[in-house]
């Protein structure tokens, strides 16, 4: 197998940004009625401020679990973590991030706006910087005109972009999200990854994105975490040559190609797939 490449190996070119996420030698077990499951083993992985890092791997790789110590919902059992150069706790504690989940999670009985004011009026934020926020960020999604609907009155896609709005209306300086279009048709999961580029070049803020597919993963990000089969270790992380502006049209291009073809490689390498 090829020698594992950490992400802290290929940032050692000089940055004018900081670490956002830090980890070392990270692991956790998790103790079962049948025994102990080894979830993640000996991860080391660093993240600067303002890279969107894909993970990507097998079902049961870890790629959750991993995005999930990161947002302190879950506690490794050994090795340590800093994000924004402080303990998970603390960075949750302190709203650094925003976490879009697998489905929308939205209150049915809530108006978009209402869900989306819903983590500010847990913060105790005044009434007119909660107005302001909904306003900007469902502008910033495409939803300021079903600001007042319910979240069953709107498609799939439209609903998690109304999650991603909710996300964002905290100001996080890091987005977490776990296959937050993974439900959706391909028409509108390609209409929503243009989306997401777009609000990531306006906002500037560092993403980390579960997924389980190749094509998104390129489209996306400027590094792809290669990951194994449980317990889950990173494989290889990959730098991406392609340009931070992207249109669908870059799919058709030789790099596109030869960027899947590399991570379609590393994932065959550590899996034993011919």
């Amino acid at each position: 197998m090829q020698a594992v490449e950490t992400l802290t190996e290929i940032t050692r070119e000089p940055r004018s940004h900081r670490q956002m996420i830090a980890i070392d030698k990270l692991s956790l077990v998790f103790e079962t009625n049948d025994g102990p499951v080894h979830a993640l083993s000996d991860i080391d992985l660093t993240i600067h401020e303002g890279d969107f890092v894909s993970f990507i791997g097998p079902s049961g790789c870890g790629k959750t679990t991993l995005l999930r110590v990161i947002a302190d919902l879950e506690q490794p059992t050994g090795g340590q973590i800093q994000v924004g150069g402080t303990s998970p706790e603390d960075a949750r504690l302190n709203r650094l991030y925003g976490y879009v989940f697998q489905a929308p999670a939205l209150f049915p009985w809530r108006s978009i706006a209402s869900n989306c004011a819903l983590p500010m009026e847990i913060s105790a934020q005044p009434k007119t910087h909660r107005n302001a926020q909904i306003d900007k960020y469902l502008g910033m999604v495409g939803l300021q005109d079903f600001k007042h609907k319910f979240p069953w009155q709107l498609s799939g896609g439209m609903q998690q972009r109304a999650s991603i709005a909710r996300a964002l209306c905290l100001e996080p300086e890091l987005l977490l999200m776990d296959e937050p279009f993974g439900a959706l048709d391909e028409i509108t999961r390609d209409h929503l990854n243009m989306e997401l580029l777009k609000i990531w070049k306006a906002t500037g803020k560092t993403v980390v994105f579960v997924t389980h597919s190749i094509p998104e993963a390129v489209l996306l990000s400027t590094h792809i975490v290669v990951m194994s089969p449980r317990p889950g270790r990173i494989v290889k992380v990959i730098k991406s040559p392609l340009p931070r502006d992207k249109t669908l049209a870059l799919r058709d291009t030789q790099a596109f190609t030869a960027l899947a073809a590399e991570i379609r490689q590393a994932l065959a390498t550590d899996h034993q797939i011919d």
